[in-house]
């Protein structure tokens, strides 16, 4: 795998030049730093419209669950955006947007009952994978 800096955001491109970037674990979305959260917001989007199931390595489990998981994760993304002043499209809040190719999709994110950490690999183990990849970065949680 290779790393690249584009936008302000970094990708990691695999052997088949596919790129991806991870969901951080949410426990460590109020502190992630300006671009690795703006960078959560535009791949939780990208993942909602075109991308929706399209393997990557590192988001695989995302397309395993409902749709909605994705929409209530990417909700504590813009909810920190938010409070840190930054002003998110709120037509993401209608959790069958599905981006402006795509547009709404009456039924696509069906409400389910959540758990407090909403995806269940985002265990511990994950967060201290995140918290090193991070570190790689030379970002200290």
């Amino acid at each position: 795998m290779i790393f690249i800096k584009k936008y302000d955001i970094i990708y990691i491109v695999n052997s088949k030049g596919m790129i991806y970037i991870r969901l951080w674990h949410q426990l460590l979305i109020p502190k992630l730093p300006r671009q690795q959260l703006l960078g959560q917001n535009r791949e939780c989007a990208a993942l909602r419209g075109r991308g929706w199931g399209r393997r990557h390595s590192v988001v695989n489990y995302v397309f395993t669950h409902s749709p909605y998981l994705l929409v209530a994760y990417h909700n504590l993304i813009m909810d920190e955006m938010i409070r840190r002043g930054y002003e998110p499209s709120p037509v993401w809040r209608d959790r069958d947007w599905r981006g402006a190719q795509l547009g709404h999709q009456e039924g696509w994110a069906k409400p389910e009952e959540l758990n407090e950490i909403i995806y269940p690999e985002h265990n511990e183990e994950y967060l201290q994978e995140c918290i090193e990849n991070l570190a790689q970065k030379g970002i200290i949680i």
